[in-house]
């Protein structure tokens, strides 16, 4: 058997192959009050059906203001709780381990839909005010955030505590902390987004305080045996900005923290950011954390082949793969690829009839 379709346990959780789905939002909630609506259950459903092992909700927003746009999941209340029980009920039945990610997005909330602009939402037309640990707006045509009082950082870190409990209820078997990308989190951990005095900015202790006083309440608010990941950003490319050495520190005491598995992306945080991305161009990252660290990694970004995905694993620079557009573009991309690594693959028994016919006759001149 392939690395990639072999089983991993990440604390008391066992989940079937190494294809996590990555988190991304689908700007589909229900009545634009954070709930999941019928799209997300077949969506979600169906990459399960596809043969990914882990099958991860897109950011969900431990509060009304914390959302991208107001068509975002949250996991706030009961309510949310009630309408993510088909799409966990999707997922289950198809075989895979479902997960949720949980997000604030700080300076970056409060948008319209990507297909209709992504632009900064005014309160007049049903937007809101920002929060961020700095008054820094993310780029010069934006509002800017108010910056976190002292009450409002305790309020959040309690928020995703609660939130986590919610997705305890909703039967998700593990969970994910959103602290990449530019959001909240990722917010503080930059000193170009973080500019404050006190025990919340400066070093980078200081930097990372609330990103890691959030992930001690979230361990400690779901049971020992759940498995807690962390997404990062490893590096903002940006001169004086957050880099791989500050992330892999980070890790190390993330860590220590209890979380279980850093999810190595990158970039987000800077409008002016460059990059030129190529296939696997994070991988480094998450090989870096995983030796230095000494923590589980999930490489993403770009990983579009079986045989490159195979050999990340067997070079040791992850532990996990995680999948984001290659599985919009194709949600059979597990049961392809185990058929390719492996010489076959389990289709559902709905589907087998496409796993006897791969070779068809040349047609008729």
């Amino acid at each position: 058997m392939s690395k990639l379709f072999s089983p991993i346990t990440i604390r008391g959780e066992e989940i079937p192959n190494r294809v996590f789905v990555a988190p991304m939002c689908q700007y589909s909630s229900k009545t634009e009050d954070g709930r999941c609506s019928g799209w997300h259950t077949v969506h979600y459903g169906t990459r399960a059906v596809g043969g990914a092992g882990l099958v991860m909700l897109e950011a969900s927003s431990v509060r009304p203001d914390g959302r991208i746009t107001p068509w975002d999941l949250g996991l706030w209340n009961e309510s949310h709780v009630e309408a993510m029980g088909p799409v966990v009920d999707a997922i289950v039945a198809n075989g895979a381990t479902p997960a949720i990610q949980l997000a604030h997005a700080g300076r970056k909330a409060s948008h319209t839909k990507p297909w209709d602009g992504g632009k900064m939402l005014p309160v007049s037309e049903g937007g809101w005010e920002t929060i961020a640990p700095s008054p820094i707006s993310f780029q010069e045509d934006w509002d800017v955030p108010r910056e976190m009082t002292m009450e409002d950082i305790g309020k959040v870190v309690d928020d995703f505590a609660k939130s986590a409990k919610l997705a305890v209820k909703a039967g998700m078997k593990a969970i994910e902390l959103h602290m990449a990308h530019g959001y909240l989190a990722c917010e503080f951990m930059s000193p170009l987004s973080n500019n404050r005095e006190d025990q919340y900015g400066g070093s980078l202790e200081n930097r990372v305080r609330f990103p890691r006083e959030v992930a001690r309440a979230v361990r400690n608010a779901i049971p020992d045996s759940m498995p807690l990941f962390v997404r990062v950003s490893a590096t903002e490319y940006m001169e004086n900005g957050w880099d791989v050495d500050e992330c892999v520190d980070f890790s190390r005491w993330l860590k220590e923290d209890g979380v279980d598995l850093i999810d190595c992306s990158s970039g987000g945080n800077s409008s002016t950011q460059t990059l030129t991305p190529f296939p696997g161009y994070q991988v480094q990252f998450s090989a870096r954390i995983r030796s230095e660290a000494e923590v589980t990694t999930g490489a993403v970004g770009l990983i579009t082949d079986a045989v490159q995905a195979e050999k990340i694993l067997d070079d040791g620079e992850a532990d996990v793969i995680l999948l984001a557009r290659e599985l919009l573009r194709n949600p059979y991309w597990p049961i392809q690829a185990q058929t390719e690594l492996d010489g076959s693959a389990t289709w559902p028994d709905q589907y087998k009839r496409v796993a006897e016919l791969r070779n068809y006759p040349a047609p008729p001149r």
